[in-house]
Order: C-alpha cells, then sequence, then structure tokens
C-alpha cells in the first residue's frame, strides 16, 4: 500500500467552496482502479490549510492510473483553483 500526502492551502474565504466541491470529487477518485481510500482533514492553527491522504495499492495507481485517467480532468476542473501555492504532493510506503 502507498500512502499519498498532498498539503492543500486554500485561498482565503474560499475554504467552504472548496469542501464543496471536494464532496463532489471524492466521488471520482473512489471510483479509480487501486484506489482503497482517503480523508481530508483542515488544521486547527491555519484554517485554509488541509492534508489530504490518500491510499493506493501501488504507486502507479495514483501517478499513471488516475492522473492519466479522463477523471482527473474532472478533478482538476473542480479543485486546482482553490490551491495557492498548488499542493506539495509525496507518497510513502509502510517500514
Amino acid at each position: 500500500m502507498i500512502l499519498e500526502i498532498a498539503h492543500l492551502d486554500v485561498i482565503p474565504n474560499q475554504a467552504a467552496e472548496f469542501e464543496l466541491a471536494f464532496s463532489t470529487a471524492q466521488q471520482i477518485i473512489s471510483t479509480i482502479p487501486g484506489y482503497i481510500s482517503h480523508e481530508l482533514q483542515r488544521c486547527l492553527e491555519r484554517p485554509n490549510h488541509y492534508v489530504l491522504l490518500v491510499r493506493w495499492q501501488t504507486l502507479e495507481d495514483h501517478t499513471k492510473g488516475f492522473r492519466g485517467s479522463a477523471q482527473y480532468q474532472d478533478w482538476k476542473r473542480l479543485l486546482h483553483h482553490f490551491y495557492d501555492p498548488f499542493p506539495t504532493v509525496e507518497h510513502y510506503e509502510c517500514v
């Protein structure tokens, strides 16, 4: 299993709109082959900062499968305009 961690900085005063858009977008990601689960967490100290944790079966399920899919274009359309700066995404494995 691979854990994707995305640090999301949402433009100030757009958090409510982002969360609403994410409620739609999460339905997209959950249909991708190799997807296991996800959770979105909001930072208490910085309310416009979120972390998105997505569990994938393999790294390629995210980097090639999801990012190379037509569904990713819908994901981008729904969410990418909320970010400033663009998210940092890292992948982790259990040791």
